[in-house]
């Protein structure tokens, strides 16, 4: 089962909102740790403080440093209402001479009279900061000092922190707040078009395939849109094209079928043998007509605008093509005492083209041109190149001259002249537009050079040059 594709939305708040919340989070630990060091900056100097004091507390000695504090400067200096606070005292010699001697000691980076240090460490299971100082404890520039460590549990120094980031990151939070529902409602805003767009498009009903309104839709749909459009145009004309189809095969076939039904009733009726067979002779006539109707019928439907997928274009000879096709039609020519020729162009006359496409506009315009001809007329099949050196194909022939008003009508379906009595069922030049549009050639109709007839031509498109 395929999983559902995410909603647009969700995706885009996903992808506005997980940055911003992910950049909240890093900003949130980097605000911490800074409003930290701020905290331990602030305190230190406290503790240093506390260390010069202390060892002020510290006497000579003529056995070395002692350190005379009494309880009073003691609970001055080393009681908190919030911390606990240690002191040790270690003399140059190395030895504790006042404090907690659990105070742990300081890294050896801190070199004897260096700046003072503060260090983390951990006394009696307390986390605890450590400031350490050498200090000197007699006036006078070669005066001895001694090590001063002053300790002091984590409480206030936390709560600063914790103070100072909150400060920060509250306006901050604030803001992120902000954006998120600034953000929602831009998204849902954005995407309220595409809402009323599938909105507009379900309430349609299945026969509308006009054009969606696109002038409301955002620009990034747009492509998207058009493109819908056009494929509902080609939609609605395959749907014409099929409704047209059936509706003119409806209307033709209609007529030769009652004919053949009403043949089939009188051949049943005779017991003649001699009118019996002249009414099988009447229903084979019907039934030819029919078929080339039926046949005909399919070529138009199969060389509709719509079919253009299906042509098989390939470089094809059309003086060839036009030569080999002639010479099927010389027998049904000769029956009707037609002289059907053929005047062809030196070197080849190649075209980009369906072979079989073509083969049939050709087949349907002699045959257009041998049923009209009157008999003992000419008919010429000519495949030659235009003044412009494109490959043109015409047919000439001795009919009865088609009137200039009617010359762009003769192509449309089921349209036959008046006056004219020979079979046919208004098809074959509707058929030849069809796949002369296909092809993108022109096809043009003039009366003959001889004052005499009809000259269909077609001009075709010169094929592609093949690339250096």
């Amino acid at each position: 089962m395929t999983r559902s594709e995410p909603r647009l939305q969700a995706k885009l708040l996903r992808w506005l909102l997980g940055p911003l919340l992910a950049l909240l989070v890093l900003d949130t630990a980097a605000t911490y740790w800074t409003s930290l060091n701020f905290s331990n900056l602030a305190h230190d100097r406290s503790l240093q403080e506390i260390a010069r004091e202390v060892v002020l507390h510290v006497k000579p000695n003529g056995a070395g440093p002692r350190l005379d504090l009494s309880p009073a400067a003691e609970r001055i200096l080393l009681v908190d209402q919030d911390d606990r606070l240690f002191i040790k005292i270690t003399a140059a010699s190395g030895s504790v001479i006042g404090g907690d001697p659990e105070i742990a000691p300081p890294p050896p980076a801190l070199a004897k009279q260096g700046r003072p240090m503060s260090y983390d460490a951990v006394l009696h299971g307390l986390p605890v900061r450590v400031t350490a100082a050498w200090l000197p404890y007699e006036e006078g520039p070669q005066s001895p000092s001694v090590l001063v460590q002053v300790a002091e549990t984590l409480n206030k120094r936390q709560q600063l922190a914790w103070d100072i980031m909150a400060s920060a990151m509250i306006p901050q939070l604030l803001l992120v707040l902000l954006a998120t529902a600034a953000v929602y409602l831009g998204v849902r805003h954005g995407l309220a078009p595409l809402s009323r767009l599938g909105r507009d498009v379900s309430r349609r009903s299945h026969v509308d395939l006009s054009p969606i309104e696109a002038s409301r839709v955002p620009g990034e749909v747009r492509p998207l849109v058009d493109e819908v459009n056009e494929l509902m145009l080609r939609l609605g004309r395959t749907l014409d094209f099929q409704s047209r189809f059936i509706a003119d095969a409806a209307h033709q076939l209609k007529t030769p079928v009652s004919g053949l039904k009403a043949q089939i009733e009188l051949a049943l009726r005779e017991t003649e043998p001699r009118r019996l067979h002249h009414s099988l002779a009447q229903l084979y006539v019907g039934v030819d007509r029919l078929s080339r109707l039926v046949q005909q019928l399919l070529a138009l439907a199969r060389n509709e605008p719509g079919a253009v997928a299906a042509v098989q274009m390939q470089s094809v000879d059309l003086g060839v093509l036009a030569l080999e096709t002639s010479m099927e039609w010389v027998p049904q020519a000769l029956k009707q005492g037609i002289d059907l020729g053929f005047e062809g162009c030196d070197g080849a006359l190649m075209i980009n083209a369906d072979a079989d496409r073509v083969r049939e506009l050709i087949n349907n315009l002699i045959d257009n041109a041998v049923r009209y001809s009157r008999r003992g007329g000419r008919v010429t099949v000519a495949a030659r190149r235009s003044s412009d050196g494109a490959p043109q194909l015409s047919i000439s022939d001795d009919g009865p001259s088609i009137p200039v008003a009617e010359r762009k009508r003769i192509f449309e379906r089921f349209h036959r002249l008046l006056g004219t009595h020979a079979d046919g069922s208004g098809l074959g030049l509707a058929i030849v537009s069809e796949i002369a549009t296909l092809h993108g050639a022109q096809i043009t109709l003039e009366e003959d050079v001889d004052g005499v007839g009809n000259t269909f031509s077609v001009q075709f498109p010169p094929p592609p040059q093949p690339s250096p």
